[in-house]
């Protein structure tokens, strides 16, 4: 009895890490394929696009100013921030499920942005406070084994140009 509930509790596991590794492959590529766009509008270097097509991997350090700005205008685009510049949480969470996230993943998306936006909300400048708000919910989305693989995005990204 206990074997079968190992394995079935294994194969559950399993099965929302692959669909949260989906999902979050699925909403970074909903990201980039307005970031062109974004680049043109403000007019910033292929810097950026270094730091968005390898945005989940922990070892590359973001730190240029102008993804912040990017994916500022990336998430107005996505209609995914209130007039106050933060996180609308109703639009997050039907993007998330618009994505492939289940409800429950949906609200921890949700939260977790909410919960990195609090700990950056003194940031002034809201392109800084953008990308160190990237920072923070790429650092939790990895420490729950959520991360897409970076590998996939980029051939995913490569498929489509």
């Amino acid at each position: 009895m206990f074997k079968h509930l190992t394995v079935v509790f294994l194969v559950f596991v399993g099965f929302n890490k692959v669909n949260s590794n989906e999902t979050l492959r699925s909403i970074t590529a909903s990201f980039l394929k307005v970031l062109e766009e974004c680049r043109h509008e403000l007019n910033i270097g292929d810097n950026v696009l270094a730091d968005m097509y390898y945005f989940w991997k922990l070892d590359r350090t973001l730190m240029h100013r102008d993804t912040g700005c990017a994916i500022v205008c990336m998430s107005k685009k996505l209609n995914l921030l209130d007039t106050s510049g933060k996180l609308h949480h109703g639009n997050a969470e039907e993007f998330a499920l618009r994505h492939g996230a289940a409800n429950d993943m949906a609200k921890e998306l949700v939260t977790t942005v909410h919960e990195c936006e609090q700990k950056h909300e003194m940031e002034e400048d809201q392109c800084l406070r953008a990308l160190e708000i990237a920072k923070c919910f790429r650092g939790a989305m990895h420490e729950i084994n959520w991360a897409p693989k970076v590998d996939v995005v980029i051939t995913e990204i490569l498929t489509e140009v």
